[in-house]
């Protein structure tokens, strides 16, 4: 069997990710595909505790968004003063219907912040940027299947 190559994203919380994910369940109709917790590693590793607290936070999980697999993690705040931030780079929210397009913009603005307004633009009927209250930055577009079309040769 051969396995084609593929992209995934891998997202770093600090320390809120089951909140995370909830969210973008409740407002992306996100699909929470598989979550596993610290307590429950079957292979702890004896020189990596699990700091105290931690037990319970997310060390991995899968969600579906539409088509897309994005994954995330505490993990990566388990360091001791550890800070992970979201900063170089974006995830895209796409879809046909621009209602749908308002709503999303809408819902990831709330406890966000909206850095751009929804604008038509030369390649969307509607196009946004807004990071939010989890500090992803997103931009969302209407996209027309006909017109936007990217070929690699």
């Amino acid at each position: 069997m051969t396995v084609t190559p593929e992209v995934s994203t891998y997202l770093f919380f600090d320390g809120n990710c089951e909140e995370a994910l909830r969210f973008y369940q409740s407002r992306l109709d996100a699909e929470i595909v598989f979550v596993i917790r610290f307590k429950d590693n079957p292979e702890p590793d004896p020189d990596c505790p699990i700091p105290e607290g931690f037990d319970d936070k997310i060390m991995h999980a899968t969600i579906r968004i539409g088509n897309t697999i994005v994954m995330a993690s505490d993990g990566a705040s388990m360091a001791e003063d550890a800070s992970v931030g979201m900063n170089g780079f974006r995830l895209v929210y796409t879809a046909e219907d621009p209602e749908r397009i308002r709503h999303v913009f809408d819902h990831l603005a709330d406890g966000g912040n909206p850095e751009m307004p929804q604008v038509k633009t030369f390649w969307s009927r509607s196009y946004g940027m807004v990071t939010d209250r989890f500090g992803v930055a997103w931009m969302v577009m209407c996209v027309d299947p006909e017109q936007n079309r990217t070929q690699v040769d």
